[in-house]
């Protein structure tokens, strides 16, 4: 009998443990739990240990507070102009109020996604197709305010909204690539008539400079001549004035020693026959004699006679 109570009471023991390890309650970080007792509400236990009362309490809900992601799939929508096209959408949300997550919507989940399509479906209808292509960063704008105010009441905060793909009909895409490739030659085109306009221009400018330079180069070139024919023309006169600068130099130092040597009235007459000698040797046909000269002529014909009487 008392080995029966013996095992009873260690059985109860245990039981107890284990119970009042089951109560016990660690809660990681960026995560929160939902607790009930008989049912109801009753807190919302944050980072650490805690405590339930055993058969009475319970959790929940556990919910994560990090930022998290989802990637919807592509949602047929229709633009403005009557395109059917697939888009695709990736939102990121997170939880701030872990109560109002609980028990605000059954599938917080499906609900975005749904709310998502639905948003996406109404801004697109206001759209053409160029505008949807185009207008991606105004599309999340506007969806990412609607599901923001629309998610509040579930205690979740979209913090942003972001258009995957874009998948307009095959059509649409074939004639987009067309006008793509058009766009492209065009832009080629334009491209190689300006590359052709700048050789061009460039090609001018280069003759212009080159005839420039040669212009300069031969203005240099003359003046330079110029400059050569003036200091050899100088240089020129400047012996010319030289050499009749000598020339009347020794003039005057002839005279000079002739008037020294005090030369008589004969040898300045024989002088100036010398002198009429020189002259008369041109090609002159007249020739008018001084009459000083004209004696100095007779004296000179008389001793040319008298020394032909003595050879004979």
């Amino acid at each position: 009998m008392g080995i029966i109570m013996m095992t009873a009471l260690i059985i109860l023991i245990v039981l107890a443990l284990i119970i009042a390890v089951s109560c016990i309650k660690i809660v990681p970080q960026a995560h929160a739990i939902i607790v009930e007792r008989l049912g109801v509400y009753l807190a919302t236990w944050g980072v650490g240990p805690h405590f339930k009362a055993p058969f009475i309490d319970r959790v929940a809900r556990r919910v994560i507070l990090k930022e998290q992601v989802v990637d919807f799939p592509p949602q047929p929508v229709i633009t403005k102009d009557n395109v059917t096209m697939q888009i695709d959408t990736v939102v990121y949300f997170q939880i701030t109020d872990p109560k109002l997550y609980a028990y605000g919507v059954e599938n917080p989940i499906m609900a975005i996604e749904n709310l998502t399509a639905t948003t996406l479906r109404n801004i697109i209808g206001d759209l053409e197709l160029d505008e949807t292509l185009t207008s991606r960063e105004t599309i999340n704008t506007k969806m990412r305010a609607t599901l923001d105010v629309a998610t509040d009441p579930w205690g979740i905060k979209v913090n942003r909204v972001e258009l995957k793909n874009i998948i307009p009909p095959s059509a649409i895409q074939d004639a987009m690539e067309k006008q793509m490739k058009a766009e492209r030659e065009r832009r080629e085109a334009i491209l190689r008539a300006e590359g052709e306009k700048k050789s061009t221009i460039l090609v001018a400018e280069g003759k212009k400079e080159s005839a420039i330079l040669d212009a300069e180069a031969e203005k240099q070139a003359a003046i330079l001549r110029a400059e050569a024919k003036k200091e050899a023309t100088i240089r020129e006169a400047e012996g010319q004035a030289e050499a009749i600068l000598k020339i009347q130099q020794a003039n005057a130092d002839g005279l000079k020693m002739l008037k020294e040597a005090a030369p008589d009235q004969g040898v300045i007459q024989l002088k100036s026959l010398e002198a009429f000698a020189k002259a008369a040797d041109g090609k002159a046909t007249k020739i008018i004699i001084p009459s000083e000269i004209q004696g100095i002529a007779g004296l000179a014909k008389s001793v040319t006679e008298i020394a032909a009487n003595e050879k004979l």
